[in-house]
């Protein structure tokens, strides 16, 4: 018997006990840009810095972190063989210890049943694989070496996830000896049984956005392992442009073996389009639905790991992958969220963590904050899995368009005692937020209201804590902008609170339209694609001394404030500037405390393709100030009530029920 023949009954004699529970996988072949998210190399070394208190100073982190950058070598792209397989150049090391392949212990032992796993590794030629771990603190640990030396070795180590409590992972490296050596495969295992194991609905909610559903729908095409639990995949079409009419659609529904269905219905928003794909997975019998936005490309692994995981949960789980920018492929978002409930806004779970990490700077076995386990309220709607036992049990999304429907959804699940897990290892690249302008245009309506909402129905603070006055003083930034319609919408959200839950599926459909054309009566909604579009720049003053604007100090903040809410009130528009923009600000020079020192302005649209023209009114000002504090008098005078209103409601306009009424007055008939 050959040893190649040997190791494949060795492998399928293991694989009677020990399941698979996370492959180890490399970039596919078009998006070696991403690499450092799969392999690092150089030294085993880590970059924790140990304090009394466990925090760490950025300054320390920083030297840190640039005397390990100082050690590393990068990856070799053209190493890589295939997706699971690498040459490894003598006298060189490889590392796993990275986002998609390090295994995420505190994960697997704080929410699964697992708690021991095997490592499985496969290699060709004379090298060495060692085994590492780290804890809360992101301090290394070194477990085990093994030296291979066979044609072809399977190397195994048992390893124990008790330790992993508050943090920690574990991974490994594979060195090169003195000839040919090779990476071959590796498999992260467990004997444990699966609490289920479960079925799987694939929902894309899509807007006019062909081609990435179409590249999604190749990817998925194109890598049928991952496909080998998903009863349907289902495209629900809220566009005027149809996946349908797509180049290359017919191709890959065929490809997708009759497991592709496209529902069209009108535009009911993203929580519209990810109710629909909770209905059809509770309809059609799946154990869960994995949601998906449709400006994302996939790592169509994650969706074998994310069911995996929720399988192995100890109870019915939200599992949600992770997002990076898919513009710059190697930052993270963000590696956790919760909600902060005083100030209802998004807050990072623990002190130490950070927006936008870029992994090729700082990998894993680098970043020491990173090891700590981030336990989250709630995981953006861009990829997450949610059982269909949760969604029988507590309803579908609330019908709010967008925003903030992914928010109050898993905290909803949270009281009802179902997590929710950010799983590392899982994940999607997303058009990042900085590239969007959706706090100041159309959506600010939806980003008003349904936050809201989300007080009235969950804040745990007498008439929801800071809320108000946190309000309050994002319309007067607003205002001293020069962003009147997004004031306007905002005033016309309150409006529509006050109107009660019951009318949320009613406005569905028609709002968007409504507040679109709300903005055709403000100029700074008006885009045109050149600068000469605009008259000539004219500025009839100069800057004080010479000096371009700075914002003001902690100790100047509030009487400048006051002199400039007064200049926007009372202070006549010069003429000049009435008729010609006073400067250009690019997009990120936008700031409140810049702009309000212009009668006008040209402002560049945030992904750059066009401009704007704001202009002070101080007409608009006063008369805004005068409904804003109408509104925000009602709310509060009548906050119990309208909470007790919307508390009483949310079963009802979440059932499956209410929800299958919306759909059948806004689909076609026939679906293909």
């Amino acid at each position: 018997m050959s040893v190649a023949e040997k190791t494949e009954n060795a492998v399928a004699a293991q694989s009677q006990q020990w399941s698979t529970i996370q492959r180890v996988i490399l970039p596919h072949s078009g998006q070696m840009e991403t690499l450092p998210l799969y392999v690092d190399a150089g030294l085993a070394v880590s970059a924790a810095v140990e304090s009394e208190d466990g925090l760490v100073s950025r300054r320390e982190a920083v030297m840190s972190s640039a005397k390990v950058l100082a050690a590393q070598t990068p990856a070799h792209a053209d190493d890589v063989l295939s997706r699971e397989s690498l040459i490894v150049r003598p006298g060189e090391r490889v590392s796993f210890g990275t986002y998609f392949n390090a295994f995420a212990a505190s994960y697997w032992r704080r929410w699964t049943t697992v708690r021991d796993i095997r490592l499985s590794v496969r290699t060709s030629g004379q090298g060495h694989v060692s085994v590492y771990k780290s804890n809360a603190r992101g301090s290394l640990q070194h477990v085990a070496t093994t030296k291979v030396s066979d044609k072809d070795a399977l190397t195994n180590f048992d390893l124990s996830l008790n330790p992993f409590g508050d943090g920690g992972w574990y991974w490994f490296d594979v060195a090169g000896g003195a000839g040919d050596f090779q990476f071959q495969g590796a498999e992260w295992q467990t004997e444990a049984e699966r609490r289920i194991e479960g079925s799987l609905t694939v929902e894309i909610t899509t807007m006019n956005k062909q081609s990435y559903c179409i590249n999604n729908l190749e990817l998925l095409a194109a890598d049928p392992d991952c496909l080998k639990n998903v009863r349907e995949l289902i495209v629900v079409d809220q566009g005027s442009l149809k996946v349908t009419d797509a180049d290359g659609f017919v191709e890959v529904a065929e490809a997708l073996a009759g497991k592709l269905r496209i529902i069209n219905q009108d535009n009911l928003g993203g929580s519209g389009g990810f109710a629909r794909g909770m209905y059809e997975a509770v309809q059609n019998g799946s154990d869960y639905v994995l949601l998906l936005d449709d400006d994302v490309v996939l790592e169509t692994e994650s969706i074998e790991r994310m069911i995996t995981f929720a399988d192995f949960c100890k109870k019915p789980t939200i599992v949600g992958g992770h997002m990076f920018d898919l513009h710059d492929r190697n930052i993270l978002h963000t590696f956790g969220e919760t909600i902060d409930a005083y100030s209802i806004k998004p807050a990072e779970p623990n002190p130490g963590q950070r927006m936008r990490h870029d992994f090729s700077q700082s990998n894993l076995r680098q970043t020491s904050w990173m090891h700590r386990r981030v336990d989250v309220d709630y995981n953006g709607w861009w990829m997450c899995l949610i059982p269909t036992e949760v969604i029988r049990e507590i309803g579908l999304s609330l019908p709010v368009f967008i925003k903030w429907d992914d928010q109050e959804y898993g905290v909803r699940a949270k009281a009802a005692g179902f997590p929710t897990v950010s799983l590392p290892g899982s994940a999607v690249w997303h058009i990042s937020w900085i590239d969007k302008d959706d706090s100041v245009d159309w959506q600010a309506y939806f980003h008003a209201r349904n936050r809201y909402i989300y007080a009235l129905l969950h804040s745990p603070y007498r008439r929801a804590g800071g809320l108000f006055e946190h309000a309050f003083k994002t319309d007067v930034k607003h205002l001293m902008s020069m962003q009147y319609f997004t004031v306007q919408a905002r005033m016309r959200a309150m409006q529509d609170l006050l109107r009660g839950p019951d009318v949320l599926h009613e406005i569905l459909a028609t709002k968007l339209g409504e507040i679109r054309q709300l903005g055709t009566e403000f100029t700074e909604t008006q885009f045109h694609s050149e600068l000469e579009d605009f008259p000539a720049l004219k500025s009839h003053k100069m800057p004080r001394r010479g000096k371009s604007l700075r914002p003001p100090s902690y100790v100047t903040l509030a009487p400048w404030a006051a002199r400039n809410v007064l200049r926007q009130l009372v202070k006549p528009v010069n003429d000049v500037n009435q008729e010609h923009p006073e400067a250009f600000l690019a997009h990120q020079d936008n700031k409140w405390w810049r702009i309000s020192q212009f009668d006008s302005a040209l402002v560049s649209k945030a992904d750059g393709t066009s401009v704007s023209w704001y202009k002070r009114d101080p007409r608009k000002v006063r008369q805004a100030i005068t409904s804003s504090g109408l509104v925000y008098s009602d709310l509060l005078r009548n906050w119990n009530k309208l909470s007790a209103e919307y508390r009483e409601a949310l079963p009802r306009i979440t059932s499956m029920e209410q929800w299958g009424k919306t759909f059948a007055a806004h689909s076609e008939k026939s679906e293909k």
